[in-house]
């Protein structure tokens, strides 16, 4: 896979976004590691976790799980509960992992929530591969590059909650998605029907629910997307 290449097809936006998304997921994943050391884990745990799983909320899920006592049943319960949400989004991104069975495993292993927002804005085939793989193997590298760099620093990081990480994924996640909802096209409207009650479904269940399954039921809205005036068709 010729990345030089990949890079250069894609515009400046996604490639701002992509580097946007990457930085925000290296100091995440830098409290990551801080946090799994700092709580008694071996310096390997989060390494060879962030390798093998790649998926920030299920590795804090899961640490979380282990430091409040939990057995490891429960740990990968929880992380699986959390991985969920991304079932849907490799149905609607499959096109953009290839044909070859090699290339379909890679793209299912570094799935994100941010491909969707490297993905959506384009409808031609060759830059939806492109960015998604072009942004998905820079968010793989720059998150596995912070876990270690947590992971060494270790105690040494302080309050990681008190840099507001947690909040700022989430708001470039929005920045990239926001350009798909506002376009006057078909599938831009579908979209504005469904996304608020999505939203509004995952806000309101969100003190009810364990971590993971609001947002399972936010996909509840999906079928707003249906209603509407069909286009394409003759009358």
């Amino acid at each position: 896979m010729d990345m030089p290449s990949i890079w250069r097809t894609l515009d400046g936006g996604t490639r701002r976004a992509i580097v946007l998304v990457s930085l925000a997921y290296t100091l995440i994943a830098a409290s990551f590691g801080a946090l799994a050391v700092s709580g008694g884990l071996p310096l390997w745990v989060p390494i060879v976790m962030s390798l093998t799983v790649f998926a920030g909320a299920s590795q804090f899920a899961t640490v979380g799980v282990v430091f409040a006592g939990g057995g490891p049943v429960a740990a990968v319960l929880a992380g699986l509960v959390l991985n969920a949400r991304l079932l849907p989004f490799g149905f609607a991104l499959a096109d953009s992992f290839g044909s070859r069975w090699w290339s379909r495993l890679a793209g299912a292993h570094l799935l994100t929530d941010a491909s969707v927002g490297f993905v959506l804005p384009h409808r031609d085939p060759a830059r939806r591969r492109a960015a998604f793989w072009a942004g998905n193997i820079a968010v793989f590298l720059t998150w596995n590059a912070g876990v270690a760099l947590g992971a060494v620093a270790g105690d040494r990081v302080a309050d990681t909650d008190a840099l507001g990480l947690d909040a700022a994924l989430p708001a470039i996640l929005i920045a990239l998605v926001l350009p798909t909802l506002t376009s006057r096209d078909a599938p831009g409207r579908a979209r504005r029907r469904a996304a608020p009650a999505g939203a509004a479904l995952a806000v309101a269940t969100t003190p009810l629910l364990p971590p993971g399954l609001p947002v399972l039921l936010a996909l509840a809205a999906l079928p707003l997307t249906l209603l509407g005036p069909r286009t394409g068709r003759n009358a």
